[in-house]
């Protein structure tokens, strides 16, 4: 298992970066944790001219409060994410779903901005920022743009990063008081990318009625699914009993699961149902406690 051959590159500064990018275009992949990307380079499953390596750009590399949630920049280490103060008070689904990551070793390689530009369908990160309502920062010799979650994952490991862009900043802003969040992920074994996994951001009034809900799956299609027909279910209502089974099943008649070796679309529609209500069930307990 060897790679093929490309031009390595290991820009000092995100100007030089960027002139890299813009200057190889299509050509290029950026090398962060390298986690996913060696892989797919020791299996000849992608085929790169050049890697534009970006670990020696520290000023990537941060997490800092903004907008009672926090703003994480895109060389951000996954363990960093789980383990940061500021995020487990202001945001700990975050810390939750990047707990969930691999196994520690991984964590403490993975970074942010390369999980969420790979956009594995099955992976936890991209279904909490859609949860969240995330913003990502895009930048190029052109210039920035900011994106919304739910416009930045396209297709199967498919993102609307163009060419010579580089996704450099997440920004979540922070939930409203009285707001639990639960992610649960169905896997074969501990580590293992999961089966299906679901998101619930939960918000209650001072009766126990949902004013706000946020439900997110990934593991059931090509890119992570918010379901906001099911979240309307809940407002109103207080968040427990048969309407949950009613909310889990409109949730999982909206995935488009694949069938594999790990299980069959049908079975994962069972997952589904069965990871909403818990994560639902959680996130209620939390707000409400």
């Amino acid at each position: 298992m060897k790679p093929p051959p490309f031009d390595y590159f290991a820009p000092r500064s995100q100007p030089e970066a960027l002139s890299l990018l813009a200057q190889h275009g299509d050509r290029a992949k950026v090398l962060a944790g390298g986690q996913s990307l060696i892989p797919l380079l020791n299996f000849r499953l992608a085929h790169p001219e050049v890697l534009v390596d970006i670990n020696r750009i520290p000023e990537l590399d941060y997490v800092r409060e903004w907008d009672g949630g926090v703003v994480i920049g895109a060389l951000t280490r996954q363990a960093t994410l789980e383990r940061a103060e500021s995020v487990r008070a202001r945001l700990p689904i975050l810390s939750e779903a990047a707990h969930l990551i691999g196994h520690l070793p991984i964590r403490h390689r993975g970074t942010v901005g390369g999980n969420l530009a790979h956009a594995d369908p099955a992976s936890e990160l991209p279904a909490v920022m859609l949860a969240l309502e995330a913003e990502f920062v895009l930048a190029s010799q052109q210039g920035r743009r900011v994106i919304a979650a739910d416009q930045f994952f396209t297709g199967m490991m498919t993102t609307a990063l163009q060419p010579g862009e580089l996704l450099v900043e997440v920004r979540a802003r922070g939930l409203p008081a009285s707001t639990g969040g639960a992610f649960t992920e169905i896997t074969r074994r501990h580590g293992d990318y999961a089966l299906v996994g679901a998101v619930a951001l939960i918000t209650l009034n001072a009766v126990g009625r949902c004013e706000r809900a946020r439900l997110a799956l990934c593991g059931v299609g090509p890119t992570p699914l918010r379901v906001p027909e099911a979240e309307q279910m809940l407002i109103g209502e207080v968040p427990a009993g048969d309407l949950l089974v009613a909310v889990a099943e409109r949730a999982a008649a909206a995935t488009d699961p694949p069938s594999d070796v790990h299980g069959s679309a049908s079975f994962r529609r069972k997952l589904a149902r069965v990871a909403v209500r818990q994560a639902i069930e959680t996130a209620a307990a939390r707000a409400g406690g």
